[in-house]
């Protein structure tokens, strides 16, 4: 059962989990579901991964799952150099060691920022709590950037803004800027309301 602004709803994936309340379980869900059904994703069926390492996911994850959720190769191509890519170099400039499944997780995190909702909510997850604990465990240098509190996708797309030279913040700081509530304010299901697209 997945968490979606306070109701669940069942993916049909979690039924293959070996242990469906798993974090990394639910982020690999959600990320595929994503990847299956949001046109910000065309051309990454797999979010990302090549094919092969996504049946491995599979297996580990999702066992017996296979035959469903892996489709012949083809369909649409995608553009290099998206925001996708950038999200997901990111990511995996800062993955704890070169355990597998650090990287498999970038690919979820960055499939995920491409939905609607608090990243903590597109990925699948109880909390917020348990998104910073995920990133703790997996990149470290990077969640401990993060020590001002700010929501986490608002967080990786700053970074990236910072990497470029963009700086698309009016404010010298974050205390300065009006739309500081937006980016460091709560993240309750009551407290949210997803930007129309």
């Amino acid at each position: 059962m997945l968490a979606r602004n306070g109701v669940f709803s069942h993916d049909p994936l979690l039924a293959y989990a070996e242990n469906p309340s798993e974090p990394l379980t639910l982020a690999f869900a959600s990320a595929i579901e994503l990847a299956r059904s949001s046109s910000r994703l065309a051309g990454r069926g797999c979010f990302g991964l090549d094919p092969a390492e996504f049946c491995t996911l599979l297996d580990r994850y999702f066992p017996g799952a296979r035959g469903v959720y892996v489709k012949p190769a083809g369909g649409a191509g995608r553009a290099p150099g998206d925001e996708f890519d950038s999200l997901l170099g990111l990511l995996l400039e800062h993955c704890r060691g070169d355990a597998v499944e650090s990287r498999w997780l970038a690919h979820a995190i960055a499939a995920c920022c491409m939905g609607d909702d608090h990243l903590w909510q597109d990925m699948g997850l109880a909390d917020r709590k348990t998104l910073s604990d995920l990133l703790a465990r997996h990149f470290p240098a990077l969640y401990a950037r993060n020590d001002g509190g700010m929501r986490w996708k608002k967080f990786f797309y700053k970074q990236l803004c910072e990497r470029e030279g963009a700086h698309v913040c009016r404010s010298p700081t974050c205390a300065e800027c009006d739309e500081y509530a937006n980016c460091f304010g709560p993240e309750e299901d009551d407290a949210w309301q997803p930007v129309k697209r």
